[in-house]
């Protein structure tokens, strides 16, 4: 993290308002001109326990959350279920301040609402000892007390960004702009008059001897606010998505929410179902029956999509699934990203199965492969699945609102109109002969679809293997030529993705470079910074991100790790399941690869992996600060 940047920390109870306050308040700091990126932190409470919102804003690109941060604005609790300090939720007030300061940088900016907050309470943190020794500016402030004077307790969210702003020494047109947009009447007078109440009593009443202060910036186009959930939606929907069925669960939630806000408006569906299993199979009929569908989950429900799944591989029916990885196994951690659910997505379902999957890195990212899981899927008649984790799913960045300016695709892909199934081969019955197996026919392994009701299109679709018109088969030739031409499938999305695309992964750093970093998914950002700082610092270095999982990206890959002479390769889980699979397609480098995996709950801090590179690959003997594991490469 350096100086010319603010990282801003929204402290309080779950229900408290954290979320949609942040939100505000970063798109306003977009507005001014400013880069922003979000992380959230949250428990897995409807109502009370810490929850967080952080955000990192910037006059230069920012991809990620940054090194600890300089601005806490801490409300306190609102919905603490026991005072008692012995009950398992005691002193729940005070941890949005309590359980914030080992992460302050010196130099700090506190805000307290000592309205909610008891001064016993915050004695015993010995905050005053402590400011001193870090340089932190505190300000106890009756947030609380202000908005009861205002009609509505709610708005000492309202009242702490007012303070907020006026220690930045911000204007608040652009605040005051997002509440005229989102707000009305009363309500939004009431909310205006204490932001307003607000920026003048700490100007009037309050030193500012802190250094902190919101950087500035110029953007050269318009900036949307986008979350991962937000890129993943409206990539579906404008590659032409138009159904979709779900079941709630943490943190695939937020794509189906919005989905279902949206589809209506398009002529689409959306059903919420009884449970996972039915919410896949759904998805799958849809497609047979002619409409780009998808559906979705996170860990838990992704494993009751195995069958459905397996029935999609079989059938070769169309189907595009997301699954948003949390802290596991069973229940876990819900709200706590971990990215261990990689080996879970890659070989769920029975038998020699074969699907594609995509693990976007950012933002963008998840926006372009989401359409290109869709262009695969009904190109090839294959399931596609996006693996995200809960960090992407809510962080929030800032893009260009060009980016999302492309032509929206309704193509169903590979199936054939009336006049083609007039020339199609036909069984003497009058079926279609809808799996083709001959290898002259299929050289890519598709053999193109019929949409029922179409003249001539009629076929048997069923979960047994079987002839090319559908009907159970088990003929060992047979077998062995349905087998082959469904496996040939993912050769061919290979050769497409090499040669008629560009790259998914993504490339930072020092090409020349003789050390390397590799990481998957969400982490991308994160680990392109830590790059950027070493190389700074006088190490060279080079990264890769990557986010082709299945079919991997073996050249790519190779001419990587034949590059360097070592790579630590970092990732959320316990197993190093990357690693594995790292290993496993390439069949060698596994002297040259060393794990660093973080899997307490919380993703990597750019110093962490900046660290973590110079104890095991730049030579420091020192032991890690940060809570992380390293596994030695093979031989060590």
């Amino acid at each position: 993290m350096t100086d010319d940047e603010l990282i801003w920390r929204i402290a309080g109870g779950s229900g408290d308002g954290i979320d949609s306050t942040s939100q505000n308040f970063a798109k306003a700091l977009m507005r001014s001109g400013l880069d922003i990126f979000t992380h959230r932190h949250y428990p897995s409470r409807i109502r009370g326990g810490h929850t967080y919102v952080e955000i990192r804003a910037a006059g230069h690109e920012v991809q990620s959350r940054g090194d600890g941060y300089n601005f806490l604005l801490a409300l306190g609790d609102s919905f603490a279920r026991n005072p008692k300090e012995e009950a398992v939720y005691g002193d729940e007030e005070i941890k949005p301040l309590s359980e914030n300061l080992d992460e302050l940088r010196e130099g700090g900016v506190i805000v307290y609402d000592s309205g909610l907050l008891e001064d016993d309470d915050v004695a015993e943190l010995n905050l005053e000892e402590r400011a001193e020794e870090n340089d932190w500016h505190v300000f106890p402030i009756d947030l609380r007390g202000m908005a009861k004077e205002h009609g509505r307790e709610v708005m000492r969210n309202t009242a702490g960004v007012g303070v907020t702003a006026a220690l930045l020494e911000m204007d608040l047109d652009h605040i005051e702009d997002l509440m005229t947009d989102a707000m009305s009447g009363d309500v939004l007078e009431a909310n205006l008059s204490i932001l307003r109440d607000a920026y003048e009593m700490a100007q009037e009443e309050y030193e500012f001897e802190h250094d902190v202060r919101a950087p500035s910036g110029e953007h050269d186009e318009e900036q949307v606010l986008v979350s991962g959930s937000n890129a993943i939606a409206y990539g579906a929907i404008d590659e032409g998505c138009r159904f979709i069925a779900g079941y709630p669960m943490t943190p695939w939630t937020d794509v189906f929410t919005i989905m279902t806000q949206n589809l209506p408006k398009m002529g689409g569906i959306s059903e919420q179902v009884e449970d996972e299993i039915a919410a896949a199979a759904l998805a799958v009929g849809a497609s047979h029956a002619g409409v780009k569908a998808m559906s979705g989950s996170s860990g838990g429900g992704f494993a009751l999509m195995s069958e459905p799944l397996g029935l999609a591989e079989m059938t070769e029916t169309p189907l595009v699934l997301v699954e948003s990885m949390r802290a596991g196994p069973s229940t876990g951690m819900p709200t706590k990203p971990e990215q261990a659910d990689l080996e879970h997505v890659l070989y769920t379902s029975q038998g020699d199965s074969q699907r594609v999957v995509f693990a976007p890195g950012n933002i963008e990212e998840a926006y372009d492969q989401t359409r290109m899981a869709f262009h695969i899927a009904y190109e090839y008649q294959i399931p596609a699945i996006l693996i995200y984790d809960q960090k992407l799913s809510g962080e929030n960045k800032n893009v260009d609102e060009s980016f999302f300016d492309r032509e929206p695709n309704p193509s169903l892909g590979s199936t054939l109109s009336e006049e083609e199934l007039k020339e199609a081969a036909h069984e003497a019955s009058g079926k279609f002969m809808r799996f083709q197996s001959d290898p002259d026919e299929t050289e890519n392994g598709v053999s193109p679809r019929s949409i029922p009701g179409q003249k001539g299109g009629r076929y048997l679709a069923s979960g047994n293997e079987h002839w090319p018109s559908g009907h159970i088969a088990e003929d060992t030739d047979n077998r062995v030529l349905q087998m082959d031409r469904r496996t040939r499938k993912l050769e061919s999305i290979r050769t497409e993705l090499d040669e008629e695309h560009d790259s998914q992964q993504t490339y930072f750093g020092d090409e020349s470079a003789d050390l390397g970093i590799i990481t998957w998914g969400s982490q991308q950002g994160t680990v392109e910074e830590a790059v950027d700082r070493l190389n700074d610092a006088g190490h060279a270095v080079k990264g890769i991100g990557v986010s082709d999982m299945m079919p991997f990206p073996e050249d790519e890959l190779t001419e990587f790790l034949e590059s360097v002479d070592e790579a630590l390769v970092v990732e959320m889980n316990a197993s190093a399941q990357f690693r594995g699979l790292l290993q496993k397609e390439l069949g060698r480098f596994g002297p040259k690869l060393t794990s660093m995996l973080k899997y307490n709950g919380n993703p990597f801090e750019p110093g962490e992996i900046v660290e973590g590179f110079e104890i095991r690959l730049g030579g420091d003997s020192a032991d890690p600060t940060a809570q992380v594991r390293f596994e030695p490469a093979a031989g060590d």
